[in-house]
């Protein structure tokens, strides 16, 4: 079922589903539909057995805590006065570190948990712009009418090689480097290195959030299609998810659509 949250002239409404798929025995992914503040999250695990669904909990846990947490403002610890745009541009980055943080604890008490690990993608509206950010091949999408658009790179070998040779991904791909394999991920590395951005939605926009899962499976066109035919917000995700299961389901799936509204 849809939430949604009024803004000025504008309402940003929010549906997502995710899926087990057809070739894994539990869920490693994690989906994070807002409730109280304008904030969509999605989180996949790795790590082997049950540990990468435990990093993706903890992620989406820790970082709806932080926001629900710094909500009134910045935090007293916070050493510059920033504006408010930058101030949630800050909250975003430091989300996603502290759940590097908190993972990473976890990973130290619990051995079953050694090296697990999680991408993120991540999207917080304000009145006028959203803050997106992600870590890792979890993707966020815009729809325009007729338009599909990806907002930021998977930071995956195969483009990390795309960059260095100037070529383009499926080059890479071409060339032999692998192409499932993650360059930044929450949880293995003390750091991490956040990519973030701000983007001014229309009304009519819809964000989709996703799992690799998706998008290995169903093409960009196809995603096109099925965000453009439907219009109901709870019936695309589930669209979407269920063509990436017909497209053979071979990961876990997770879709996030925000979409803003006229209020």
């Amino acid at each position: 079922m849809s939430t949604s949250f009024p803004f000025s002239g504008i309402r940003i409404r929010f549906a997502g589903e995710t899926d087990i798929g057809k070739t894994h025995d539990h869920n490693e992914d994690t989906l994070y539909l807002p409730e109280s503040l304008p904030l969509g999250i999605v989180a996949d695990g790795m790590g082997g057995h049950a540990s990468g669904e435990v990093a993706s909990r903890i992620t989406v846990e820790t970082m709806s805590k932080y926001f629900a947490e710094t909500a009134l403002g910045p935090a007293t610890v916070w050493p510059l006065r920033l504006d408010p745009l930058q101030a949630n541009v800050h909250r975003m980055k430091s989300a996603i570190s502290l759940a590097n943080i908190r993972v990473r604890e976890h990973a130290e008490k619990d051995p079953a948990c050694k090296n697990m690990g999680t991408t993120v993608v991540s999207i917080y509206f304000e009145d006028n712009y959203a803050v997106i950010a992600h870590i890792g091949d979890s993707r966020i999408y815009r729809w325009r009418p007729g338009l599909l658009e990806l907002l930021m790179e998977d930071h995956s070998f195969v483009n990390d090689m795309a960059r260095l040779k100037h070529i383009s991904a499926e080059e890479a791909a071409a060339s032999g480097t692998k192409t499932n394999v993650v360059s930044r991920v929450i949880g293995p590395n003390p750091d991490v290195f956040v990519d973030t951005a701000i983007v001014y939605p229309r009304v009519g926009d819809v964000f989709m959030l996703c799992s690799d899962g998706l998008n290995d499976m169903i093409s960009d066109a196809t995603i096109l299609e099925i965000m453009s035919n439907e219009k109901d917000l709870d019936e695309m995700a589930e669209k979407l998810v269920h063509a990436a299961n017909d497209a053979g389901g071979e990961d876990n799936i997770t879709a996030l659509c925000a979409r803003v509204e006229k209020d």
